[in-house]
C-alpha cells in the first residue's frame, strides 16, 4: 500500500514537472507561425473587416463617412449590370475551372503512360502559363488575338480570312476568347496536380488491370479517376476561385467591353472604388463577391466529399 501511494506521488510529481515544459514547447512552437500570422492578420483579416464596416457607409475615401445601413446591399442586388456580370462569370467557371480540369486529365492520364525523352521538359513547358504574371498573359494574347495579329494572319494564309475578326473586340468572341485564355493559363496547374496523385496510385492495381484485359480508358476511368478525386476537388477550388475573382486578366484585355459584353463582378468594385469614388458600395460588392465565392467552393467540397463516402 504504501508502496503504491509512493509510485503515485511519484507520477503526480513528474507530471508537474512535465507540464511546464510542454506549455514551453507550444509558446515556442507559435514563435515560428507569429510572423506569418501577423502578416496575415495585418493585410487579409483587417482589410476584410474594415471592408465589411465601410459596406455600411456612404463614402467617396475623403469626406466624412455617413451611415447607409443595408442601401448599399440593396443596390448590388438591384444592378441589372451586376446580374448580367455574374452571368459572364457563370460562362467563365466552363473556360476556367471544368476545362482545365478536363484537359489537365487528358494530358496527365497520357503523359502517365507515355515514357519518352524530354518529357520533364514539355510538362515545364505545359505549367509555364501558370507562372506568367496575369498582365503578361493579358498583353501578350492581346497581340495574338488582334485583327492584324498573328491568329488572323494564320487564318488567312490557310484560306480561312472570312473567320478573321477583332477577337477580343468582338461582341460575340469576345468572352469565350478570355475564356480560352484563362484555360490556357489554368490547364497546367491542373496537370501537375494530377501527374502528383497519379505518381502515388500503386502500379500494381494497374497489372493488375492489364492482366484482367483492361485497355487504357477502362485504366483510367476505373483505377486512375476514382484514386485523383482529392486532387480534383484542389483543383476545381482553385480554379473556380480565379474564375469568379478574375480582374487582372479581363481588365488587360478589353476593360470589361466591347461594351459591358466582358464585365465581371471585380471589374464593377474596382469602377465603384477607384473612378466613381463609391467606396460604401464597391466593399458591399466585394463582401458578396467573398460569401459567393466562399458558398461555391463549399458546395464543391460537399459534393466530392458525397461521392467519396458513396464510394467507400
Amino acid at each position: 500500500m504504501a508502496a503504491t501511494l509512493v509510485e503515485r506521488g511519484t507520477d503526480r510529481a513528474t507530471t508537474r514537472r512535465r507540464r511546464p515544459a510542454a506549455t514551453r514547447v507550444s509558446w515556442s512552437s507559435l514563435l515560428y507561425v507569429a510572423p506569418a500570422l501577423a502578416f496575415f492578420v495585418v493585410f487579409v483579416v483587417v482589410p476584410i473587416v474594415q471592408s465589411v464596416r465601410i459596406s455600411f457607409y456612404d463614402w467617396d475615401g475623403i469626406s466624412v463617412a455617413t451611415p447607409a445601413g443595408l442601401s448599399n446591399y440593396a443596390a448590388v442586388f438591384a444592378d441589372a449590370d451586376l446580374r448580367q456580370a455574374l452571368g459572364h462569370s457563370v460562362v467563365l467557371l466552363f473556360f476556367y475551372a471544368a476545362l482545365p480540369v478536363l484537359v489537365g486529365l487528358l494530358l496527365a492520364g497520357a503523359m502517365s503512360r507515355i515514357r519518352i525523352h524530354g518529357l520533364t521538359v514539355f510538362r515545364a513547358v505545359l505549367f509555364l502559363p501558370q507562372i506568367l504574371s496575369s498582365v503578361v498573359v493579358a498583353v501578350a494574347w492581346r497581340g495574338l488575338l488582334a485583327e492584324d495579329g498573328p491568329v488572323n494572319g494564320f487564318l488567312r494564309a490557310v484560306g480561312l480570312g472570312g473567320l478573321a475578326r477583332s477577337w477580343l473586340g468582338d461582341f460575340g468572341t469576345a468572352l469565350p476568347s478570355i475564356g480560352l485564355i484563362g484555360t490556357w493559363v489554368e490547364y497546367g496547374l491542373c496537370m501537375v496536380l494530377f501527374l502528383a496523385g497519379i505518381a502515388t496510385i500503386d502500379r500494381s492495381l494497374y497489372e493488375a488491370a492489364r492482366l484482367d484485359g483492361a485497355g487504357a480508358i477502362r485504366e483510367f476511368t476505373s483505377i486512375t479517376l476514382p484514386a485523383l478525386r482529392p486532387q480534383i476537388s484542389i483543383a476545381l477550388i482553385l480554379t473556380i476561385t480565379f474564375a469568379l475573382r478574375n480582374f487582372d486578366l479581363i481588365w488587360n484585355t478589353t476593360r470589361g467591353g466591347p461594351g459591358t459584353s466582358t464585365t465581371v463582378p471585380s471589374v464593377f468594385v474596382y469602377q465603384d472604388a477607384f473612378q466613381d469614388r463609391a467606396l460604401g458600395q464597391a466593399s458591399a460588392l466585394a463582401v458578396v463577391l467573398t460569401v459567393l465565392i466562399l458558398v461555391v467552393v463549399g458546395i464543391v467540397q460537399l459534393a466530392l466529399r458525397e461521392r467519396k463516402g458513396a464510394a467507400s
